[in-house]
């Protein structure tokens, strides 16, 4: 069987853990392999809502094991709180079918309390619209070969070591950057400790076994955030602190790019996004009201209102080239029903020519004039369709057009939020 990796085309929100947990039944493991806790994922089965944010999605589905890459960053008081909430559902969370890597680096407190500090210190108009949340300091001292990693939880000795260390440099910052007291190892030490026993049965060589379940069947990796976001390829600098395109499912849960296989680029039919950053196609009228308001469209993690616009296909098609997708999954493709006409951006307006990609400077995006084409919108309730032949015509045109411009087949649709909605 081939392994799946699915990935967010736009700027995160897509949907992804929809469609990870439908196609979790034909996996063997489900893996995340980059981000952190500012990523939320929410799943409705029967009509019960569930989110995520650090469990990988296929978690819903007994007997799947569920496994955290080395790329993550993994926060664990909201990992073990996440544990509890699905162990009341009665869900299986043990580590006989949950495992964290070894080497995922793990978001200490005084990574939050730099992230806080600051985007406090800047105006709304440099703000980045971080969670707040530690990811883009804990990333840092990876990088800065400082962090601290999950099996440094089985070594008491070792872990106050390295966050001694890791406090000489951040104290100073707390106490004459910031204008906080500096913090203590011992005490930061005590306060991960109970987290940090109740972790260590879950770590493991998570690279091992991700090649026994695909030995005999496939498995499933999940990303987070959209592409858009990404660290190198986003809206740099409002992007976020990892590599969010499918090559770093290879590198942020240690197995080969060759054991990628079916590539799914999760597409929402419109186009939202949270914080800050340039946005071409977004709407601040009654269309995008209508959206935000059809749509639900609030964060799961932050519950910040999204901005939505028209689908920006100048967006995809950047995310095709960067991911190579074999296919598309169209999400929320019930909020478009009721518009009475329906635009596409097919191409920018940048310094004088048309451009059918991005501009790759710097805030080149805040520059763009989207070039749209219209097309008729549908009036039919479509969230209860469960094939290609009971969509509007006019909703299966929609969908063409899109297949026509990315050159990437449409293979998953989604028409509302729970599992069964989807085709």
């Amino acid at each position: 069987m081939s392994n799946i990796v699915v990935f967010g085309s736009q700027w995160g929100d897509e949907g992804k853990g929809k469609i990870v947990d439908m196609l979790a039944e034909e996996a063997n493991a489900i893996v995340r392999f980059q981000g952190g806790n500012n990523a939320g994922h929410t799943l409705v089965v029967d009509g019960e809502q569930c989110i995520l944010h650090l469990i990988p999605s296929g978690v819903l589905h007994p007997g799947k094991k569920c496994l955290i890459g080395n790329g993550v960053v993994l926060d664990p008081f909201v990992f073990c709180e996440e544990l509890d909430k699905l162990d009341a559902k009665g869900l299986d969370v043990s580590p006989a079918r949950m495992m964290i890597s070894k080497k995922t680096h793990i978001i200490m407190p005084y990574h939050r309390l730099v992230d806080g500090a600051r985007e406090s210190t800047k105006s709304d108009a440099k703000k980045i619209g971080t969670t707040g949340r530690g990811i883009g300091p804990c990333y840092e001292d990876k990088m800065n070969r400082c962090g601290i990693r999950a099996g440094d939880f089985a070594d008491p000795e070792l872990l106050l070591e390295k966050i001694e260390k890791a406090l000489e440099e951040k104290n100073i910052l707390f106490k004459h950057l910031y204008g906080t007291e500096p913090l203590k190892a011992k005490d930061v030490f005590e306060e991960v400790r109970p987290v940090a026993e109740r972790l260590i049965p879950y770590l493991g060589d998570v690279s091992s076994a991700i090649q026994e379940a695909q030995a005999d069947g496939s498995v499933l990796f999940e990303g987070a955030q959209g592409t858009h976001l990404d660290i190198d390829h986003g809206t740099y600098p409002f992007v976020t602190s990892s590599n969010t395109v499918t090559a770093n499912a290879a590198s942020g849960s240690g197995c080969s790019p060759r054991d990628l296989h079916r590539i799914i680029a999760i597409v929402k039919a419109y186009t939202t996004r949270v914080g800050g950053g340039p946005f071409a196609t977004e709407l601040e009228d009654a269309d995008g009201e209508y959206m935000q308001t059809q749509g639900h469209e609030f964060g799961a993690t932050t519950g910040r209102k999204r901005r939505c616009g028209w689908l920006d296909l100048v967006v995809l098609k950047e995310s095709v080239r960067l991911n190579g997708p074999t296919e598309l999954a169209i999400t929320k493709l019930d909020v478009l029903s009721g518009l009475k006409e329906i635009k596409l951006c097919t191409a920018y307006e940048y310094k004088g020519e048309q451009i059918a990609y991005p501009p790759q400077e710097q805030n080149g995006m805040a520059y763009v004039t989207p070039v749209y084409e219209t097309m008729p919108g549908w009036d039919e309730d479509i969230t209860g369709a469960r094939s290609w032949d009971e969509l509007p015509q006019n909703a299966v045109n929609y969908l063409k057009r899109i297949e026509e411009i990315t050159g990437v087949k449409v293979g998953i649709v989604s028409v509302g939020p729970d599992r069964a909605q989807t085709f």
